[in-house]
């Protein structure tokens, strides 16, 4: 017969196996469960002027989770041409729902129907209206068939959805270059979760009535006043600011998606040859998550 105390011992390691099965369960559930990513869309301004439309063909899309291959979007449904221009001042495009292992992702990649440099493009995907009606192409540099990877990164809940934006920043994306004259994409794209973001907003008063205004957001304390300055090459002013806008006739302006941490705001008034001068700066905004902060700016 068995004694007490081994009946005793018997139940612990009964308990015991119990118990670790059920974690292991609940561990199993974590690393293979699925989840769903709602991926969305945005777009900052333009530099170029009379631009009435950039045209992106977006032909599919991958994310990586955290030390794992590029997966493929299977239910992404394209080949999906948006006008990008479209989609400024916090508004987006759902470019869809998708399935996805949960877990931390650290990558997501957009293949785009685009010519590449030196090449033809009789039929382009990705394309540039104006407002006299042409229209032309934008080539990408070659070597890019792996597509272009977003910077940001985003957990996929089990059982649930993380809802995600992708801030296409054509300001710093489309450039022109100077001998050719050609237009060439270099899509510069960050990711952010929207749950996790904020707003800044706010007008801009005491306007030249001729004038355009834009405010581009930086992280506090990373301007540095050569930034305006005439770029070299192909580069772009302002290359450091996170996301950039457009104010609005009535002076409005949105810098929405914004990470929550401090930004300084610079604001560059815009005579009519398309040159930006620098007018204003406000430091130390604070964002907060999904809340938005209000800074009116008086010139």
């Amino acid at each position: 017969m068995k004694t007490k105390n081994q009946l005793f011992g018997m139940i612990v390691v009964f308990i015991s196996v119990i118990s670790f099965g059920l974690f292991s369960c609940s561990n199993d559930e974590d690393i293979n469960g699925e989840g769903q990513i709602k991926m969305n869309i945005t777009d900052a301004p333009i530099d170029e002027e009379g631009v009435t439309g950039v045209y992106i063909t977006f032909l599919g899309i991958e994310y990586q989770k955290e030390g794992g291959p590029w997966q493929t979007a299977e239910e992404f449904e394209g080949p999906l041409t948006i006008n990008l221009l479209e989609l400024q001042n916090g508004r987006t495009e759902l470019l869809g729902d998708f399935t996805a292992g949960s877990g931390r992702y650290t990558g997501v990649r957009f293949k785009l129907d685009a010519a590449t440099r030196g090449s033809t493009a009789s039929n382009p995907g990705c394309y540039i209206t104006f407002e006299d009606g042409t229209q032309v192409p934008l080539f990408v540099p070659s070597g890019e068939q792996t597509g272009y990877k977003a910077v940001g990164e985003f957990t996929v809940p089990v059982n649930g959805t993380v809802e995600i934006t992708a801030d296409f920043d054509l300001r710093k994306s489309v450039t022109k270059a100077g001998v050719t004259g050609m237009y060439l994409l270099k899509p510069t794209i960050r990711v952010i979760v929207n749950n996790e973001a904020g707003d800044i907003r706010g007008n801009i008063s005491n306007r030249n009535a001729e004038s355009a205004y834009v405010v581009y957001a930086y992280e506090a304390g990373l301007y540095i006043e050569s930034e305006s300055d005439d770029p070299e090459g192909e580069e772009v002013r302002f290359p450091n600011a996170i996301s950039s806008t457009g104010a609005e006739d009535n002076g409005d302006y949105i810098l929405a998606f914004l990470a929550p941490k401090s930004y300084d705001l610079i604001v560059a008034e815009i005579d009519a040859e398309g040159v930006p001068t620098v007018v204003q700066i406000v430091t130390d905004v604070t964002v907060d998550s999904r809340q938005v902060t209000i800074a009116n700016i008086e010139l």
